[in-house]
């Protein structure tokens, strides 16, 4: 889940909130308009997302050989060991429900998904090779493909850190990190390397590809939400319209997703089912009874479980991640 090669304009994307819709809608009209999505709780994994550093990322996945294949542990432990794939699937594992999102996604885009991953846990594991607690600061991740980013010390003994061999109860697709990847929870993907091949516990400060090159090494998801459907500009007509999308608060759960359909003038709770893990996006839903026809300027946004609402200011993806409201226009032809 590394750094797009582009940015993928979903939704209204970062368009709707530079520009603002009432413009939009005004100088491009429904040549802009967005078809409705799907909303599932699951991502199937050939609709997951794909963002990889570099520009042909699945030539050298291809070629991982499950048997030939080693996790190579190194640095400040007491033992370093070589484990062969038979090694990992041996060792005690557990599931998880965890969503992923890239931190290139803009207001609306399409770049996280949500997937139940087994894998084993790297606290375990690094306890088990006696890990040097005082030396210990960063744990490095290092790819076949040659991508490499770490965590801090603290954080990859928690827990929700693992390292992941199954996505949604089938073998991890080779353009999703076979054999081995790593899924630190609430944390964006260029932290969640793929293809791993070492991990090396590191006595300082280090520095990964994104990171060396202006990209925050925090990586904690800002909160997302997201209207999935009406599609911007979709013609309704009838005296009420259902309104369903996500939202993700990254490292907490989200308490509350609110619509408004004033340009913000007003704020309205929707519903949300309950997720079936902390970890996980919601799916929310909110039915709407238009006063008259007409367009309206539609947005969502959400709150997380520590009482922390989204960031409305517009702010682009580099270095930290995006922000800002997912907005749409609906069109009520005829009530």
């Amino acid at each position: 889940m590394y750094r797009r090669t582009f940015l993928q304009l979903s939704g209204l994307g970062l368009l709707a909130g530079l520009a603002g819709c009432d413009a939009m809608g005004s100088v491009f009209g429904r040549m802009f308009a967005i078809p409705p999505r799907d909303t599932t709780y699951f991502t199937p994994n050939d609709k997951f997302y794909l963002v990889n550093y570099s520009n042909s990322p699945f030539s050298l996945s291809h070629n991982l050989s499950q048997e030939q294949w080693r996790l190579s542990i190194t640095g400040e432990v007491k033992h370093k060991a070589s484990l062969g794939w038979r090694d990992i699937l041996n060792r005690e594992s557990f599931d998880q429900i965890v969503t992923l999102e890239c931190i290139d996604t803009l207001p609306g885009g399409d770049s996280l998904g949500n997937a139940q991953w087994r894998g084993i846990s790297l606290k375990k594991l690094l306890t088990e090779l006696g890990v040097e607690e005082e030396t210990a600061r960063d744990i490095v991740f290092r790819a076949a493909d040659g991508y490499h980013d770490s965590i801090p010390f603290a954080r990859a003994m928690q827990d929700d850190v693992m390292l992941a061999y199954l996505m949604n109860g089938e073998k991890l697709p080779q353009e999703h990190g076979f054999p081995l990847r790593l899924i630190v929870p609430g944390l964006y993907g260029i932290k969640n390397v793929k293809w791993i091949t070492e991990i090396e516990v590191y006595n300082g400060d280090y520095k990964g590809y994104w990171q060396q090159r202006g990209w925050t090494d925090d990586g904690t998801i800002k909160i997302f939400s997201r209207i999935d459907s009406p599609g911007h500009y979709q013609p309704l007509r009838g005296p009420e319209h259902t309104y369903r999308g996500v939202a993700f608060g990254g490292p907490h759960s989200i308490s509350k997703v609110e619509m408004s359909f004033d340009s913000g003038k007003s704020w309205q709770p929707a519903e949300i089912e309950p997720p079936l893990s902390k970890k996980s996006w919601v799916i929310w839903n909110f039915h709407w009874r238009p006063p008259k026809p007409g367009k309206y300027q539609i947005s969502v946004r959400a709150t997380d479980t520590k009482g922390q609402l989204q960031i409305a200011d517009i702010i682009r993806p580099q270095p930290a991640g995006a922000s800002g409201l997912h907005t749409i226009i609906s069109d009520i032809e005829q009530i």
